[in-house]
């Protein structure tokens, strides 16, 4: 098995897609599901998990923004943190806190346009026979 799609409730599909597709993520499907509904898959150009952006209707509303209960729900790897954290900004995305060096790599906190928290995560890279440092 392998996890293939993760749901983000949304208010309104299109600004979903929009934000998205600002942050370089492609739109893989955009079909009608019956009166009001969509089936619209996002997938990140690196890879992993894609994105079924769920239009939430009726008691869903309230948890627009909070999928995670307040936690940090969801992860984001990037090879250019700079770059990406400018285009998070510029398509809605607000940064929680300025980026920290962990021993895993850099990390910062954003909040999307909804609401829910996400890690934006850079890996510091392995060095072959460095004995365990990072570049």
């Amino acid at each position: 098995m392998r996890l293939s799609l993760i749901a983000v409730l949304v208010p309104d599909y299109d600004e979903g897609i929009a934000f998205f597709d600002a942050l370089g993520f492609g739109l893989v499907q955009d079909e009608p599901r019956g009166p009001g509904k969509r089936w619209v898959v996002m997938r990140p150009q690196g890879g992993g998990s894609d994105i079924l952006l769920a239009r939430a209707v009726e008691d869903q509303r309230a948890a627009i923004g909070r999928q995670a209960g307040g936690r940090v729900g969801f992860f984001l790897t990037t090879t250019d943190f700079a770059g990406d954290a400018e285009r998070i900004e510029a398509a809605g995305g607000t940064f929680e806190e300025r980026p920290r060096d962990e021993e895993y790599g850099r990390v910062a906190v954003f909040r999307d346009p909804w609401g829910n928290r996400w890690d934006l995560i850079e890996p510091f890279i392995l060095i072959a026979g460095d004995g365990g440092g990072r570049a």
